[in-house]
């Protein structure tokens, strides 16, 4: 094993590791898209699927770290959704994309 603890053979980029993850990444709209999925459905799930209090402090974890991104990552995130709900044809989807920061408290004002 190397004395920094990867594994032989295995990637060392990626966050933590010096290679960025730029705008034209595919994996950054795809990212995005599970997080605002992921929290939609812990906001709506019921209580069988999933213990309210796991699913509230799970959604408001995820909420935490956007809100703490750097303000430039910050703004692209918003970008990467905005684009997203532009793209969307389910209504419902496009709805939670857009509504997305607001409900996060990553802008001031809920999208008209």
């Amino acid at each position: 094993m190397p004395a920094d603890g990867s594994r032989p053979g295995a990637a060392t980029h990626g966050v933590g590791h010096g290679a960025a993850v730029t705008d034209a990444d595919p994996l950054v709209p795809l990212l995005a898209g599970i997080v605002v999925d992921v929290v939609h459905f812990l906001d709506t799930c019921g209580d069988d699927e999933v213990a309210p209090d796991v699913a509230v402090r799970t959604a408001e974890h995820a909420g935490w770290v956007l809100h703490n991104l750097p303000p430039r990552q910050r703004a692209r995130f918003l970008r990467v959704l905005d684009d997203l709900a532009a793209a969307e044809p389910d209504p419902a989807r496009r709805r939670a994309l857009e509504s997305f920061g607001f409900a996060c408290g990553l802008v001031a004002e809920e999208p008209s």
